[in-house]
């Protein structure tokens, strides 16, 4: 009965951004199949239970279909069927706010702009002066 390795259905499926993540999880032993930890070789079958450990949430899904090449996201979930409980997921939400809550910061792209540099400087001299 073919199979394919569980590396590479994760990634195909889209569970991981990477395959070298997908291996990684499973060398951590953050990915069983039908309840045992696996190797990222380990050919998986229609029909298997898999448990992903991503963070927080530990999602379960069972393989409906194989495949070898990543799809698009919309095609992926047609391979396999999520049975993760709703509350995980927002359980996993809350736990991933961590202490910024729902703050978000623009991540930093090098040095400030001109515009940037001088609305700094604006800032600190405000701060200066008021103190």
């Amino acid at each position: 009965m073919p199979g394919v390795r569980l590396d590479r259905w994760l990634w195909s499926t889209r569970h991981f951004k990477t395959r070298t993540l997908a291996t990684d999880s499973c060398k951590r032993k953050g990915v069983q199949v039908n309840g045992t930890p696996a190797k990222a070789s380990r050919l998986v079958h229609p029909g298997d239970l898999v448990q992903i450990q991503q963070g927080p949430l530990l999602k379960t899904v069972k393989v409906l279909e194989l495949l070898e090449k990543r799809v698009s996201a919309s095609i992926a979930c047609e391979h396999y069927e999520d049975l993760t409980p709703p509350e995980l997921y927002e359980q996993a939400k809350e736990a991933s706010k961590g202490i910024w809550g729902d703050h978000s910061f623009p991540s930093s792209k090098g040095k400030p702009s001109k515009k940037q540099r001088r609305a700094l400087e604006e800032f600190y001299l405000r701060l200066k002066d008021s103190g």
